[in-house]
């Protein structure tokens, strides 16, 4: 996927995060849940208790906004440069790593650090490493074998 920077928006991206962290504390406020997806999803998978009401309309609106936001502008091109096995493998780590992480980025950085978590300050330290370390040696690491 590549990034468009001079098309970057300071303001619509600052925008964005003050909606996710409210929507975040709201979740909290009104359902006494955390928004983290993997938790969400994972007690869907088998269901848990009477909730899969409100998990299936909060998937269903992580699914459905978008679409509906495309209808009113047109979404930024994405090119993404990996092949299908790759996607697959990476989201397999993926849920493997929420799973070992007692959660995903989403529940640990958004809303483990505002409740000032201990276990979600090293989850989201870890993240954030894991993924310096990824980008370094993919941009530099690698091009030093080849």
């Amino acid at each position: 996927m590549t990034i468009d920077w001079a098309a970057f928006t300071p303001w619509s991206a600052s925008a964005g995060g003050i909606l996710i962290g409210l929507s975040a504390a709201i979740f909290i406020l009104f359902n006494g849940r955390i928004a983290g997806i993997s938790g969400i999803i994972g007690g869907l998978i088998p269901p848990q208790r009477e909730d899969t009401s409100w998990r299936i309309a909060f998937l269903a609106g992580l699914i459905g906004a978008p679409l509906l936001y495309r209808t009113i502008t047109q979404l930024p091109t994405t090119h993404i440069l990996a092949d299908t096995p790759s996607l697959i493998v990476a989201g397999l780590l993926v849920g493997l790593g929420t799973r070992y992480g007692a959660g995903c980025t989403s529940g640990h950085g958004v809303c483990g650090l505002s409740r000032m978590s201990t276990r979600s300050l090293v989850a989201t330290a870890t993240f954030m490493l894991a993924g310096f370390v990824t980008v370094a040696l993919a941009r530099h690491g690698l091009q030093l074998l080849g």
